[in-house]
Parts: structure tokens; C-alpha cells; sequence
């Protein structure tokens, strides 16, 4: 069977497990409410399911295409990116005073889940919503009033230019350069590689935001500056003039993501690539981050998206697929059963579900706080947001990538082979935790900065927040509840003991700290999620909103990973407090040929 957007999984997250109601209780969305927001996902769901998902495999088989005339896009990611567009889709969060909707993030995020089933086709509206927050944050108002209106709209795309050969994760040795042009203006030459999106048909015009030095800008992160360089220059009327000196000389072959093109850009090959400075000079970074921040998260949703859709396909394998006896079937009861009634397959199975539905919750819980703390200024409802970017970003994407392949062991020999679909979830996925600032980033960012986010408190305040859910679950008189609140519990021990040994460990020996980082990551996105799950089991305990078997699946999916997956805890506790001892005493010859 095809994919099926998740409409109620997705309701639920967003109004049971990450508080969206207190955006609506809030008063800063005069407009929004509960009723709006099932309508607009609703209505997603439709688009996600008939249009964006199905072309998925017709998609990747028949990739880009690159000549002198520029990239082409499939037809059919053409064909679904206008159906998009036109919709009003690009424009849901946007002020409206620049066409937009003037919509929370975190109704967006979950817009943003279904339409990436088909990942490489919302990779482009993902970036342009970047490229918008950008543009919001730190252009001037000529700026804004030029380029947003037609960005919001869809008409035109935007991207990223970062990432430079010699230049990769570490942002400050880039050497492309800007000239000053004493008009405001500058020439820009360089080359970028693994740009996104950076060349396409499917767009009127391309905004390309590049990082760049001006001359005489100090060395590193310092002397970085961000220009606006559109692909053809706008006049001053609107109208589209000039093409301007910023190409596209080739595309990477990549293991997956196929119908979107990864571009290597060229600028200054001719006269030089006309750009102006966005946010002041060498305030390069500040205005990256803004940027980096939301496609992180974004990415993370990513990550949910496609794990979504790999369950789905191993689901449906599972149901229809007969090998085998069932477990229990008498001696001469031979008759083939459903793959799914085998109990290692039930496991693959409930492991996809349970790792993408704590998957979406963190990263929407993460949304809404940042639509709270954007929309009324509050403070904690930002460190809550800032603490749980790297955790959305890096558990999400190692988590679509574990489901993912999961995917392809519950299809047997056949994941392996490109007819069935599987392998190409696990092909899209392996991306995930690599660009936005790798996982490993992501963690270094988690144990250096974030968890002492407020002296501490940030984080101390959300395990406070998971400790008050599992003793909900404790105090409901509910055997499974009861089961989940001890194991939620053991977890957060786990979590605070790694934590205390960070805090120490930081002011002693940060190398050691950092040789923990991602079995930290992992453990307080495991802990992370087991709260967010049974916050939801509790809620179908309490509410009556629900049907029976909704309830069944939910109270199953906190509880198999209450069981099977919050015992990773305290392993993960011991790896963190393991120190870098053994890495640094074995010596870089032991990593030579």
C-alpha cells in the first residue's frame, strides 16, 4: 500500500504531547485554533498522500539533469512542486504584510513531516523558509520588501552557499571573496560545493545566500560576512533583469536523494557574481546561525518524515508477505503465515514505530516552545528551545536511519533489492545526520553549551518536566503506566548521574566530556522520548476523545519502548562516564594502514 499521511498520530503529537494549546491560550495567533489547525494538516495530509509521496521512487529513478542550459528537476517533482506553490503552502509562516499566512513553526513542522515522505522534494521549500527567516532577521527594509514577497510566494527559491571544499564543518577557512564595489554592492568570486537546490526550473528566480570574505577580514569565523546574490538580478521595479555571474558547473553523484540536485557553484567566472551584505560585515555567523537553527530542526522533522514512510512500507511488507509457520502452529500445520506474526519481526516493527513517534514529539515539542518564546519573549521557553535543537536534529535523523534500516531487514532479501523500495529510504536517510551540522556536532554542541544553558537550569527544569510525567503515570493506578513510570524513572537517573559527570568533567578534562558526547546525545534523546511517549499514553487514559484501538497502539508504543529501549540508559551512562582515556592512549598509529 502506498503512504498514508499520519493525520492522527500527527493531531496527537501536536495537541497531547507537545502543548500546542498553549500557543492558542497564548493570544499571540488571534486566529489560530484547534479546529484551524486540523483543518490546514488535514488538508496537507491530502496533498502529502495524492501528490508529493507517490512520485517518490519515479522520482529518484529519474533524477536531474545538468547541460549548459542549466539543471533540470523530474517532471513529476516539477509537476508537484507547482500543485505546492500554488496552494499557498511556501507561505504558511510568513508575516503577511509579505503575503504569508503569519502561522506557528510548529504547524508548519508538521505540514512539513508529510510532505517529506518525498524528502528530496521538500528539501527546497525547507531551505527557502531559511533563506525567509534570514532575510526576516537581519535584512534591511529595502531588502525585505524586494525579495521576501516573491520567496514567501514560492515564485522564487532560496538557498545556502556555505560549504567550500577546504571548508567543511569548519566554516572559517572558506576563502570565497566579496569586493566592495562602492555602491553598496559587491563582486563575489568562489567556488561552494553540495549546494542544495542550487541550480533548478522549477522557480522564476534563485536567491542564493553566501558566506564570504571581505578584504582585510580577519582569519576564521570572525571575518565571515553574508551576502544576498540572486541568480537574476532583480531591478528596481521587481522585474527580473540581468543574469548574473553565479553557476552551476556540475552536479555531485550522491547515494541517495536523487531528484533533488546537489550543485557545485561557481561565482566570478566572468565579470563577477553581484551580491549585497546581509546584517553587517563579518556578523556572518550571527546571520548563518539564524538560518542553521531553523533547517536543524527542519532537518530533524526530515528525519521523522522519512522514518514515518519507511514504517509504513515495512508495515505494509509485514502484513501481505507469508513465510514460514506460525510460532505456535501445531506439528501438522504447515500453512505459511504473515511475516508479521513472527515475534523478531514484531519487534523490528514496534522498534520503527515507537523510535518515530518519540521522534516527532521531541522535535514538535521543540516547535512550539520556539513559537512560544518567539511570539511572547519568554525566556525559559527559549532555553527550552535551544536545548532541544541538537537532541531534535541528531536523535531524530540517527533514528530515521535505524528505522530505516530496520526497513530493509523486515523485507529480508528483498530490502536489498531496489524493486521493493526499502533500500531507498535507507539511501535518503544516511544524509540526514551529516548536513545542518553533523550529529557529532550536534552533540558537542549538547555537552559544551547547551546543558549548562542558564547555569544549568534549562536542563535541570526538563528533567524536572519528565520526572513529573512518569510519577502521572506512577500515580494513575495503571499496571503499564506503573511498568512505563519505573523505567522513565530509571532512565532520568541515568541521565542525571552522566550529567553531574559532565559538569565536573567539563572544568577538569573537556576532552574527556567530549569523548562522551554522543552516548550522552543518544541517552537524553532516549529519556527525551520515553517522557514524550508516555505523556501521550497517559493522555489516552485520561481523555475519552479516543478509540479503543488508538489508545491500544499508543499505551503499546510507550510501553514496548519503556521496556526494549529506555534500559539503554544506563549503558549509555557508563560509555558517557567512560572518558577519552582509551582514545587517546592508543595512539594515531593504531589508525594508520
Amino acid at each position: 500500500m502506498p503512504y498514508r499521511a499520519p493525520i492522527d498520530e500527527i493531531q496527537f503529537a501536536l495537541f497531547h504531547e507537545a502543548g500546542f494549546a498553549r500557543l492558542i491560550e497564548s493570544g499571540k495567533y488571534p486566529d489560530l485554533t484547534e479546529e484551524l489547525a486540523q483543518a490546514i494538516t488535514t488538508e496537507a495530509a491530502k496533498l502529502a498522500t495524492n501528490v508529493v509521496a507517490p512520485i517518490y521512487k519515479q522520482a529518484d529513478e529519474e533524477g536531474v539533469e545538468f547541460d549548459a542550459g542549466g539543471v533540470k528537476v523530474s517532471a513529476a517533482i516539477k509537476s508537484a512542486y507547482e500543485e505546492y506553490q500554488k496552494a499557498g503552502w511556501t507561505a504558511l509562516i510568513a508575516p503577511p504584510k509579505y503575503g504569508g499566512q503569519g502561522l506557528p513553526l510548529s504547524l508548519s513542522n508538521a505540514v512539513a513531516e508529510m510532505m517529506n515522505a518525498n524528502a528530496a522534494f521538500y528539501l527546497c521549500p525547507m531551505l527557502s523558509a531559511s533563506g525567509v527567516e534570514a532575510l526576516l532577521a537581519h535584512a534591511t527594509d529595502e531588502q525585505q520588501q524586494k525579495y521576501l514577497p516573491q520567496i514567501v510566494s514560492g515564485v522564487w527559491s532560496a538557498t545556502m552557499l556555505l560549504t567550500e571544499s577546504q571548508a567543511g564543518s569548519d566554516v572559517g577557512n572558506i576563502r570565497t571573496k566579496a569586493i566592495p564595489q562602492g555602491d553598496g554592492s559587491y563582486k563575489l568570486s568562489g567556488t561552494k560545493i553540495y549546494i542544495t537546490y542550487g541550480d533548478h526550473d522549477m522557480c522564476d528566480n534563485i536567491i542564493h545566500f553566501v558566506l564570504a570574505r571581505t578584504p582585510d577580514a580577519p582569519e576564521g569565523t570572525k571575518g565571515i560576512s553574508l551576502f544576498l546574490v540572486p541568480k537574476i538580478l532583480v531591478n528596481d521595479d521587481g522585474s527580473l533583469g540581468a543574469r548574473n555571474d553565479i553557476h552551476c558547473i556540475g552536479l555531485e553523484k550522491k547515494m541517495g536523494i536523487h531528484a533533488s540536485p546537489t550543485c557545485v557553484m561557481a561565482m566570478g567566472e566572468n565579470e563577477g557574481a553581484i551580491g549585497w551584505l546581509v546584517g553587517g560585515e563579518f556578523q556572518g555567523m550571527a546571520c548563518m546561525f539564524t538560518m542553521m537553527n531553523n533547517a536543524r530542526l527542519a532537518v530533524g522533522v526530515q528525519g521523522v518524515g522519512l522514518a514515518e514512510a519507511a514504517t509504513q512500507h515495512a508495515f505494509d511488507y509485514a502484513n501481505t508477505r507469508k513465510q514460514g509457520r506460525a510460532p505456535d502452529a501445531e506439528k501438522s500445520d504447515n500453512a505459511a503465515v504473515e511475516i508479521i506474526n513472527h515475534p523478531d519481526v514484531r519487534r523490528m516493527l514496534m522498534t520503527m514505530r515507537c523510535l518515530t513517534d518519540a521522534a516527532r514529539a521531541i522535535c514538535y515539542d521543540n516547535a512550539v516552545h520556539a513559537d512560544i518564546a518567539n511570539s511572547t519573549g519568554d525566556e525559559e521557553a527559549k532555553l527550552r528551545s535551544d536545548l532541544l535543537t541538537p537532541i531534535s536534529k541528531a536523535f531524530s535523523t540517527d533514528s530515521a536511519n535505524e528505522v530505516a534500516s530496520l526497513g530493509v531487514q523486515v523485507h529480508g532479501g528483498m530490502g536489498f533489492i531496489e524493486e521493493a523500495g526499502a533500500a531507498q529510504y535507507m539511501r535518503d536517510a544516511r544524509i540526514l545526520p551529516i548536513y545542518e551540522g553533523t550529529n557529532g556536532i550536534q552533540a558537542m554542541d549538547l555537552v559544551m553549551r547547551k546543558i549548562s544553558l542558564a547555569g544549568g537550569a534549562a536542563l535541570k527544569n526538563y528533567i524536572g518536566e519528565m520526572r513529573e510525567t512518569a510519577e502521572l503515570c506512577r500515580q494513575s493506578n495503571h499496571q503499564i503506566l506503573g511498568e512505563i513510570a519505573l523505567s522513565l524513572s530509571d532512565a532520568l537517573d541515568a541521565l542525571d548521574d552522566a550529567t553531574d559527570w559532565l559538569h565536573t568533567t567539563l572544568k577538569e578534562k573537556a576532552q574527556d566530556a567530549l569523548a562522551g558526547a554522543s552516548a550522552y546525545l543518544r541517552l537524553i534523546g532516549l529519556a527525551s522520548g520515553g517522557h514524550y511517549l508516555a505523556r501521550g499514553a497517559l493522555a489516552t487514559q485520561q481523555e475519552k476523545d479516543f478509540s479503543p484501538e488508538f489508545c491500544k497502539r499508543k499505551l503499546a508504543s510507550a510501553h514496548f519502548f519503556a521496556q526494549h529501549l529506555l534500559c539503554q540508559c544506563k549503558g549509555l551512562t557508563q560509555s558517557v562516564k567512560a572518558g577519552g582515556a582509551v582514545l587517546d592512549d592508543i595512539g594515531l598509529e593504531a589508525f594508520t594502514n
